[in-house]
């Protein structure tokens, strides 16, 4: 039997750092999203004993006996950590008697930092990353070079060519969870399918008791349809029939099993009327489009949602790459209520950056306007991009700068 290929992630050379300098890392994202994999077979990782919580007599042992399960060679990864509190609490105990580098890798489907009985345990012994679904660069096998977006960052400048291909419709619809993305499954209607299904029995009841999932399936849409709009908590509530406080709750639940992402509004500048709301995003592209039922991208189809849907895939991937290269950098967004917008802020030390998406292949002088806005009322505004799905390439001055979506994902 051939054995799968293994795909490289970005986040693999952060890990290994990580894991020679601190004795726990704990490497949380969405279900699906490569973690196991990741774990099982990265080179870096190679030589270390793994449990999966996810296999029922692991579990069952760890909470019968936590300390026994550790015991024994190291270093050591634990995959579902999330599963078992009391593993964790036994983790800390262990790591308080000797805090040597690399001796516990974890991985969790939700995000321990939001757990409370699980962050209380790895307080200051633990740093978080995050595995983001699959990037481009990472489904093309592209990891050879550092990313244009870091590069960028360091020094706002082109490159002397481009040879970044267009973004296609088909890449946004299939997201970047590894059976879709890399083409492992035939049917990707049906494999969404299972996945909200498997999320929605398995995943919320472990997280909190959801009497009703029938309500929260629909919250997960209604928010599904709200990917790269601001959040209105209230809106939502009246769509949802729900009070508001449960739906502030399903909302905590969807950002804590990573299904959701919350973009938190740049206020670092002049204007005093900052939009301060957060801006929702659903993590994949893939499954945005699943749960609003968009199956087709085309431009002649008049698609609403086309615009948000390639917003959420750019997000996801500049999450990946900032993840693993620029962790202390602050992704955000910029508007100014009924004025002017930014789709994406990165600022990273003292300098702050600007990134507007456009899904169409041609641009116009309008599409710089908040940009432009942005600049001029922002202390420390670096540079700026207008990434738009055509090839060519332009420095415009001022700092501003038009690309490719193709270059500013590669």
């Amino acid at each position: 039997m051939t054995e799968p290929i293994y795909w490289r992630r970005e986040l693999a050379g952060l890990v290994e750092e990580a894991l020679g300098s601190l004795p726990v890392v704990v490497v949380t994202g969405l279900r699906q999203a490569g973690k196991t994999t990741f774990l099982r077979s990265d080179p870096s990782l190679a030589g270390r004993r793994y449990f999966n919580l996810d296999d029922f007599a692991t579990l069952e042992a760890a909470r019968r006996e936590p300390e026994a399960l550790l015991e024994g060679a190291e270093p050591v990864t634990i995959d579902e950590a999330q599963r078992c509190p009391d593993l964790l609490v036994a983790v800390k105990r262990v790591v308080d008697r000797r805090r040597s580098p690399g001796r516990f890798l974890l991985s969790g489907s939700a995000n321990l930092a939001l757990l409370k009985d699980v962050s209380e345990s790895l307080a200051g012994r633990a740093l978080y990353l995050r595995l983001e679904p699959f990037t481009r660069r990472e489904r093309e096998g592209r990891l050879a070079q550092r990313p244009f977006l870091v590069r960028f960052l360091e020094r706002p400048a082109l490159p002397p060519r481009s040879e970044a291909e267009p973004l296609r419709d088909e890449e946004i619809l299939d997201g970047g969870m590894p059976p879709v993305a890399l083409g492992e499954t035939r049917r990707r209607d049906l494999w969404f399918l299972g996945y909200e299904q498997t999320y929605l029995e398995r995943d919320v009841r472990d997280l909190s008791q959801v009497a009703d999932l029938v309500t929260f399936r629909n919250v997960l849409r209604l928010t599904a349809l709200r990917t790269g709009q601001i959040l209105n908590q209230s809106e939502l509530a009246r769509d949802a029939k729900l009070p508001a406080a449960t739906a502030a709750r399903y909302l905590g639940l969807l950002e804590t099993s990573f299904v959701l992402r919350k973009l938190a509004p740049h206020l670092r500048n002049r204007s005093s009327r900052l939009i301060k709301s957060p801006k929702l995003f659903v993590a994949d592209s893939g499954l945005a489009a699943h749960l609003t039922g968009v199956d087709d991208l085309g431009a002649t189809t008049g698609e609403p949602l086309r615009g948000a849907l390639y917003e959420t895939y750019v997000l996801q991937n500049l999450a990946g790459i900032l993840g693993a290269y620029l962790p202390r950098a602050e992704l955000g967004f910029w508007s100014v209520q009924g004025r002017h917008e930014v789709d994406f802020t990165i600022t990273s030390g003292r300098e702050t950056f600007a990134i507007e998406v456009k899904a169409a292949s041609r641009f116009g002088d309008r599409d710089l306007a908040g940009l432009r806005a942005f600049a001029a009322k922002t202390p420390d505004f670096r540079a700026g991009l207008l990434a738009y799905n055509g090839q060519e390439a332009h420095a415009l001055g001022e700092g501003l700068f038009v690309v490719p979506i193709g270059l500013l994902l590669s």
